[in-house]
C-alpha cells in the first residue's frame, strides 16, 4: 500500500489513470444494467397480449391482432410465384412431367392427380379439390390441414375424430394451417397438438415434455412431415411406424411385421406401401440435424423489422430467402450457395429417375407375367422385391427438398430402391422364360399423363366429373357450416375481449 503511495506521489497521472477506468467501469456497468432492464421490459411488450386469445382458437387474424408482424410475414405464404429448378411453391404437375408416376401409383389415387403443394395458406382448399379425396374417406385426412383440427380433436375426443368420415368433418376445417398449430395460446411457447407424435415418442420410451426449445423448433414441423399410416381398419387411427426406429429401413420392417399395405398395386398386384412426406426423418439423418440446426432456422429465418428482431413466418423454400437463411451460416455469394444446392439435387434426381423408370418397367412385365400363367408361389419373391424397392424410392420422392435434407442417405436409399426393382426384374425374366417367354416385354406407349392413364384404365373424364358433383353437394354446405361457426365464435371472442 505504501509502495502505490509512492507511486502516485511520484506519478499523479496514474491516479487520474486509475479514477478514469473506475469511472468507465460503472458507466459500462450502468448500461448493461439499462440494457438488461430494458430487454426485459422488451420482452414483456412482446408476450403482453393486446386481446385474450380463447383456448383452440382457429382463427388466425385473432392471433395476428396480437402478434402483426408474424401474422403478416404468415399471409405472404399466400404468393405462389416461387419456383427453384425442382420444386418451389408454384404449382407443377407431376404427372405430366413424369408420366411413370401414373404406373407406380396405379390402384391407387395419387395416380389421378399429383401437383407440387402450394403451401401451409392452401392446405385446406387444395385437399378439398383435389381428385385424391372423396367421399368415401375418413375424417383422419383433415388432421394436418386445419387449426380447426386441435379444437374438434378436443370437442369430439381423438379417436372419434379418427373414425369421423371425411365428409361430416368438412365444415368444421375451415381455417388454414396456422398459429395454434405450433403455440400455446397463452404463453406463445411452441406445442404439439397433433397426439400421433407424442404417442410416437411414449412407444419409443421417450418424454417429448423433456425437448428442447430448440428441438421443439422442428417437432412442431415433425406433427405433420412425417411418414404415417392408418392403424386399425374400423378407426383409421393416425399412427407414426417409428417403434424401430426412423430409417427407412426400421419402417418397412415394421410393415412387414404387421403386414400392411396401403393398396394392391393394379398391375403388378403387388402390396404397396405409399411414403407420405418424411421430411423429419431423412433430417434427422443429414448434416444439420447433427449440428442441432433445425427445421425452422432454415424455414422460418429470424428478420429485423423497424428494429423489432421476429420469426418470418412466411414458411417457404430457403432458396426463396438465401440471405436470411442459408446465408447466416454459409459464408458464400447467392449465387455459390444456390448452386451447390442444385448440384446436390442434380445427383439425387438422377438416382430417383433410373429408380422410377426401372420400378415402371417392373411393375408392366410382372403384369405380363400374371397375365402368361405366373404363379402366386412364383411371384411372391418378386412382389416382395418392388414393394420395397418403391417404398424407398417414395420415401425420398415423397420428401422434400429434392434430397437436400440429406443427400447422403437419400442416394444411399436410391441405390437400394435401384438394386431391388433390378433384382424383380431378373426374378420376372426367369419366371417368363419358365412360361415359354424368351423376349424382352414389350413396354406400352406411356410418354404422357393421358396415354399413362389409358393404359391402367383410368378414365380420367368421369373422374373429373364425379369430384365436380361431389364438390356441388358438399362445398356449400361445408361452408354455411363454417359461416354459422365464425359468427358464433366471433360473439364469443367480442364478450372474452370486453
Amino acid at each position: 500500500m505504501r509502495r502505490m503511495e509512492e507511486i502516485i506521489q511520484a506519478k499523479p497521472w496514474i491516479a487520474w489513470l486509475v479514477f478514469l477506468a473506475t469511472l468507465l467501469m460503472v458507466f459500462l456497468l450502468g448500461m448493461f444494467g439499462a440494457s438488461v432492464m430494458e430487454r426485459r421490459y422488451e420482452a414483456e411488450l412482446i408476450f403482453r397480449l393486446v386481446k385474450p386469445i380463447a383456448d383452440w382458437e382457429p382463427r388466425n387474424e385473432v392471433w395476428g391482432e396480437n402478434f402483426p408482424l408474424e401474422y403478416e410475414s404468415y399471409q405472404n405464404t399466400s404468393d405462389t410465384s416461387f419456383k427453384s429448378k425442382y420444386a418451389g411453391n408454384k404449382t407443377i404437375d407431376y404427372l405430366a412431367d413424369n408420366p411413370n408416376l401414373v404406373i407406380l401409383w396405379a390402384g391407387y389415387p395419387f395416380s389421378k392427380d399429383y401437383n407440387q403443394a402450394r403451401g401451409h395458406y392452401y392446405a385446406v382448399q387444395d385437399i378439398r379439390e383435389t381428385l385424391r379425396t372423396n367421399v368415401n374417406m375418413p375424417g383422419t385426412c383433415w388432421t394436418c390441414k386445419s387449426t380447426d383440427v386441435p379444437r374438434v380433436m378436443n370437442e369430439k375426443g381423438v379417436a372419434a375424430f379418427y373414425k369421423s368420415k371425411w365428409e361430416d368433418l368438412g365444415g368444421e376445417i375451415a381455417n388454414h394451417i396456422g398459429c395454434q398449430d405450433c403455440h400455446d395460446n397463452k404463453t406463445m411457447n411452441l406445442r404439439i397438438t397433433r397426439p400421433a407424435l407424442i404417442e410416437a415418442f411414449q412407444r419409443q420410451g421417450k418424454d417429448i415434455e423433456k425437448a428442447t426449445h430448440q428441438e421443439m423448433r422442428s417437432l412442431v414441423c415433425a406433427q405433420c412431415h412425417v411418414e404415417y399410416y392408418f392403424a386399425r381398419q374400423e378407426e383409421k387411427y393416425l399412427t407414426f411406424p417409428w417403434d424401430q426406429g426412423t430409417r427407412v429401413e426400421a419402417m418397412e420392417k415394421y410393415y412387414d411385421e404387421i403386414k400392411f399395405s396401403d393398396w394392391t398395386h393394379k398391375l403388378s398386384k403387388a402390396p404397396m406401401l405409399k411414403a407420405q412426406h418424411p421430411d423429419y426423418e431423412v433430417y434427422l439423418t443429414g448434416t444439420h440435424a447433427q449440428r442441432n440446426v433445425s427445421c425452422s432456422d432454415c424455414h422460418l429465418p429470424y428478420q429485423t423489422m423497424g428494429g423489432v428482431k421476429f420469426t418470418d413466418h412466411k414458411i417457404q423454400s430457403p432458396l426463396n430467402n438465401i440471405a436470411n437463411s442459408c446465408a447466416v451460416c454459409h459464408r458464400w455469394s447467392e449465387q455459390e450457395i444456390l448452386k451447390k444446392v442444385e448440384d446436390i439435387q442434380d445427383k439425387v434426381v438422377e438416382l430417383r429417375t433410373a429408380a422410377e423408370q426401372s420400378l415402371a418397367q417392373a411393375h408392366i412385365e410382372a403384369k405380363f407375367a400374371w397375365e402368361q400363367g405366373a404363379t402366386e408361389e412364383e411371384m411372391m419373391p418378386v412382389l416382395q422385391l418392388i414393394r420395397h424397392a418403391q417404398f424407398r424410392w417414395d420415401y425420398v420422392a415423397a420428401s422434400n427438398g429434392t434430397g437436400f435434407h440429406s443427400a447422403g442417405e437419400s442416394s444411399r436409399i436410391l441405390g437400394t430402391a435401384i438394386q431391388k426393382s433390378q433384382e424383380a426384374r431378373i426374378l420376372l425374366a426367369r419366371i417368363l422364360a419358365k412360361h415359354g417367354v424368351l423376349d424382352p416385354v414389350a413396354l406400352p406407349d406411356i410418354s404422357t399423363k393421358s396415354k399413362a392413364h389409358l393404359y391402367i384404365g383410368l378414365d380420367m373424364a368421369a373422374e373429373a366429373s364425379t369430384k365436380k358433383k361431389a364438390q356441388a353437394e358438399l362445398f356449400p354446405k361445408w361452408d354455411a357450416e363454417a359461416e354459422l361457426r365464425h359468427e358464433k365464435l366471433g360473439k364469443y371472442s367480442q364478450q372474452l375481449y370486453k
